[in-house]
């Protein structure tokens, strides 16, 4: 019986005494096939990894849910033009989102709708392959920049989530490789990386000045320079309501733009109650992380959000963070103009380096707030 088939056959009762999950995982964890190679092999039953314990069920009752509720769209045509009454108009706008929601969506942001289904294709067309060119690519080495795997915090969660995922890291601002990507993708990665970048650098600009400082504030202490790209393939999964695609998390950076395609699925907790983020043809999602949370002394916020697991897919999606420089010199801390005597700073110092560091040894359903907090 080979892994695969066996995992199929191990959905035991909640209350069996003998169940050994390191074993299921490293079973699951073994065949480099991921999420797509449960699919692919005809289960009807989620294999037990990845049901949520009767308590994380239990806990979402506390939530409402709100499908009236949108986050706020943010239309960005005509920045940089010399218009200061728009370019005022799109501060406030950043500011708003930034401070109440952590969330925005960008419309007319600048780059093509050919370039955004490209980058989609691409990683879905690479998750597609046939699982012998993607094994070349598993890996679960942290030093590796271009990784493909199931699970980042596989053995740290209490539950495995239903995704697959490509990793691009390119910290310090490092240039792409292009040999390094797969062959499938490499041209939409680059393309879509390069123009995700510039977008980016506007938008810490935007922010900045959303902070009451100068244009290149945020520019200038490197809050963009380490980039890290993920395209998520969430096949379709038989028993969504056992399990997530993406669990409840805060992101690990100072800002993360998310393309993702037609099928929903993604939830932002805003006052409490959860609220679906309908996909927008051609828009992007913007949204503040830890690190920006931090800095700004709690002014902007980092807020949790979700993907729900979906009997129809698969859904695409790739969540571009941007989480600065990872020297071990470049220390971070609330930014001094955002501070005072009656508003003192609510977080120590601290490096990248130490926050993912922190980040990679636990869940991401753990805050990364709380361990830096005053």
């Amino acid at each position: 019986m080979n892994i695969i088939s066996s995992m199929k056959d191990s959905v035991p009762e909640a209350t069996t005494q003998s169940y050994d999950r390191i074993k299921d995982l490293k079973a699951f964890d073994e065949t480099k096939a991921g999420v797509k190679g449960l699919i692919d092999s005809g289960i009807r039953n989620i294999p037990r990894i990845f049901i949520r314990p009767s308590d994380e069920l239990a806990a979402d009752q506390k939530y409402s849910y709100n499908t009236q509720l949108h986050i706020p769209v943010i239309d960005l045509s005509g920045i940089g033009e010399e218009d200061d009454d728009k370019h005022k108009k799109i501060v406030g706008q950043v500011k708003r989102a930034s401070k109440d929601w952590g969330f925005f969506q960008l419309v007319n942001h600048g780059i093509s709708e050919n370039v955004l289904e490209g980058m989609l294709d691409g990683i879905k067309r690479f998750h597609e392959e046939d699982a012998d060119v993607k094994l070349g690519f598993h890996s679960r080495d942290l030093m590796k920049n271009v990784k493909y795997s199931s699970n980042v915090d596989l053995y740290r969660s209490s539950a495995a989530n239903w995704r697959d995922s490509l990793t691009v890291s390119l910290p310090n601002f490092d240039p792409i490789q292009p040999l390094d990507l797969p062959q499938i993708c490499r041209d939409s990665t680059i393309e879509y990386i390069d123009e995700a970048t510039k977008l980016a650098q506007t938008l810490f600009k935007l922010l900045s000045e959303a902070l009451g400082l100068k244009p290149e504030h945020l520019a200038s202490i490197e809050c963009g320079k380490g980039r890290t790209f993920i395209g998520h393939y969430y096949p379709p999964c038989p028993e969504p309501e056992l399990t997530m695609g993406t669990g409840a998390h805060t992101d690990p950076s100072f800002l993360t733009i998310l393309l993702q395609d037609q099928i929903g699925g993604l939830q932002i907790l805003h006052q409490n109650q959860y609220v679906n983020v309908q996909p927008l043809a051609g828009s992007l999602i913007v949204n503040i992380g830890d690190m920006l949370q931090m800095i700004t002394n709690d002014e902007f916020i980092s807020m949790d959000h979700r993907v729900v697991a979906n009997r129809v897919g698969p859904r695409i999606s790739v969540a571009g963070f941007f989480s600065g420089s990872s020297s071990p010199e470049n220390v971070y801390a609330p930014i001094k103009e955002l501070v005072s005597e009656k508003n003192p700073p609510r977080y120590k110092e601290f490096t990248v380096r130490d926050y993912i560091s922190k980040f990679m040894s636990r869940s991401i359903g753990e805050s990364g707030l709380r361990q830096f907090r005053l």
